[in-house]
């Protein structure tokens, strides 16, 4: 996906929510990655994560939504290929 529509469907996820409440990082596997955030007791009740067309792309999703003061650390797998919230 691109930019624009990662960033649109992570904000309507969130909806009138605060930032702080979720998380958001960035993987190259979605599923090992939640199993992870599972292991250290988060709550991925909520979790969606969507494929980027360029790991760019995903890295700065992730930025963009860090500065709006969501939870989680800039990183990620080595070359990240999806953005997920929780």
């Amino acid at each position: 996906m691109q930019q624009s529509e990662i960033m649109a469907a992570i904000e309507q996820k969130v909806g009138n929510t605060k930032y702080d409440i979720w998380t958001v990082g960035i993987t190259d596997d979605p599923q090992r990655r939640r199993t992870e955030h599972d292991g250290k007791g988060d709550n991925t009740k909520y979790w969606k994560d969507w494929g980027a067309d360029t790991e760019t792309i995903a890295k700065d999703v992730e930025k963009y939504f860090l500065a709006k003061g969501m939870n989680g650390g800039p990183g990620g797998s080595e070359h990240p290929s999806h953005v997920y919230v929780f």
